[in-house]
């Protein structure tokens, strides 16, 4: 009885976090999470989606969102759960952890979630973040010489990614894992102790619910794997790798 009751307490917790942040996107218009949304969102809770993943969803609705214009009425929660979903999937392929199917609020399978941008937007998308890591200097003036390297090997790829199908595309997807793992060492030999030993300290809090679901070595994969998500927020950095 106990225990369901911290679970409880901690589900709504969850509930209340995702609504201030949900809160602050729109601009301070307090939109509740309540009903089937916060169904919804406790479905997040219970299944393990970390907070900071389902924000990393909401950022990429809204960011969708202000795209098309400017904002039109607030955003209710439900609206962001593809996106909540399609992260957390990214998140656990990238972590090796697994989850029970999740749905999405009108019952559809996670699979069918929205698809992921072609590999072309992709490489777009990489390319802007690249561009404004190197303008803000972000792994400082010495990691320039890569930034340019790889910014011009990936605009290469850009130009012929468009209807690759085969071992053409199977080429550059390796390719970009490779470049990915190099803008990561990169990425932490510029970190400072003090940073990284607090991004350490953020992913053990991550991965914690976790430990006692994995074994030795697939923690660690998982630890290594957030630590990097972690660093690429705090730089400015895109996710090079294509899957």
């Amino acid at each position: 009885m106990l225990a369901e009751l911290q679970t409880e307490v901690q589900v709504t917790d969850y509930c209340r976090e995702i609504e201030s942040y949900l809160c602050q996107k729109n601009d301070g218009h307090l939109i509740r999470v309540v009903g089937p949304s916060f169904d919804l969102v406790s479905t997040w809770a219970t299944d393990g989606v970390p907070l900071k993943v389902a924000f990393a969803g909401i950022d990429r609705y809204f960011e969708r969102y202000y795209r098309h214009g400017p904002r039109r009425r607030p955003v209710r929660i439900d609206f962001c759960a593809a996106d909540v979903l399609e992260v957390f999937d990214q998140w656990r392929r990238a972590t090796g952890i697994t989850a029970t199917s999740l749905r999405t609020s009108d019952g559809a399978d996670r699979q069918e979630a929205r698809r992921g941008p072609s590999l072309p937007a992709h490489l777009e998308r990489v390319l802007l973040k690249l561009t404004t890591a190197r303008t803000t200097g972000a792994l400082g003036s010495d990691t320039d010489p890569l930034l340019d390297r790889i910014s011009r090997e990936l605009d290469t790829a850009r130009s012929s990614a468009r209807g690759l199908r085969g071992d053409a595309r199977r080429e550059i997807v390796e390719r970009l894992a490779s470049v990915d793992q190099e803008l990561m060492r990169a990425a932490h030999a510029a970190l400072d102790e003090v940073t990284r030993r607090a991004i350490e300290s953020e992913a053990d809090r991550e991965i914690e619910p976790f430990r006692d679901r994995m074994a030795a070595d697939q923690f660690e994969r998982a630890h290594r794997a957030i630590a990097d998500r972690l660093v690429r927020e705090r730089l400015g950095l895109p996710i090079v790798a294509f899957s």
